[in-house]
């Protein structure tokens, strides 16, 4: 009897939190002018339905150590975010609209088996194909990295992309230590919540912790092979990623 309430309690779990983790179900509209100038898209996510949070509790799992605090390992400056993201991002642009003139094509980012994507309020889901393959490549990593470790149904959750003149000015409204002069507006530079995970599933129950320093080692990795910058931002809770063309 108290196997089959727990079942009960699993399904109906699962069926009230959809993909945006607020039990709504995620749904992208690809009609909008900027999709004809895209270079490709992640694609449709096979994930149709999933907890969005940390279960409780979770099992510990062997953390390999970057070197030391997060905050004072990835620590690069935002003079060399924005110079990785001049040399191969887009022009900035004012609005949705003038992504016409953004001078190479963007990718539209789609949830999916890498990462998921957040609901959006500031930010438009476009990246430039370098900073998409990268974005990629961390939720890949991520998700094998749990896998050689005794497996764990997560990804990562993309919570910021990129911006225009109109959101950075919505943004500062809300938060007044948000910078006018963000590799954000590149299309080279995404934000990845180390506080937050897209559960797809409790099998396997990991600690909000090991998740957190378990991305820090795949970011690291990445850092290391010259594939990008990366910024541990406390406030937000996410790491701010951009992209070199690597």
């Amino acid at each position: 009897m108290k196997c089959l309430l727990a079942v009960i309690v699993a399904v109906s779990l699962l069926l009230a939190v959809g993909c945006g983790g607020d039990g709504e179900e995620v749904v992208r509209s690809a009609g909008s002018e900027i999709d004809m100038i895209l270079a490709g898209e992640c694609g449709p996510n096979p994930f149709l339905l999933h907890y969005g949070s940390m279960p409780p509790g979770g099992k510990k799992m062997k953390i390999n150590s970057v070197g030391g605090n997060l905050g004072r390992v990835f620590n690069d400056s935002n003079y060399r975010h924005l110079e990785a993201a001049e040399a191969i991002g887009v022009k900035p642009i004012a609005s949705l609209a003038s992504a016409w003139n953004a001078g190479r094509p963007l990718v539209r980012l789609e949830s999916c088996r890498e990462y998921f994507v957040d609901n959006l309020t500031h930010s438009l889901p476009y990246l430039v194909p370098e900073a998409e393959s990268l974005l990629r490549d961390i939720g890949a990593a991520f998700i094998d990295s749990l896998d050689s470790r005794g497996g764990g149904s997560y990804r990562v959750k993309v919570t910021s992309v990129l911006r225009t003149d109109e959101s950075v000015s919505r943004l500062r409204r809300v938060n007044r230590n948000a910078s006018t002069t963000s590799a954000h507006v590149f299309g080279t530079t995404f934000d990845i919540s180390y506080s937050k995970f897209i559960c797809d599933s409790v099998t396997v129950p990991r600690t909000q912790e090991d998740m957190k320093n378990l991305l820090g080692e795949v970011m690291k990795d990445m850092r290391d092979r010259g594939r990008c910058y990366v910024k541990y931002e406390r406030k937000q809770g996410c790491f701010h990623v951009t992209a070199t063309g690597l």
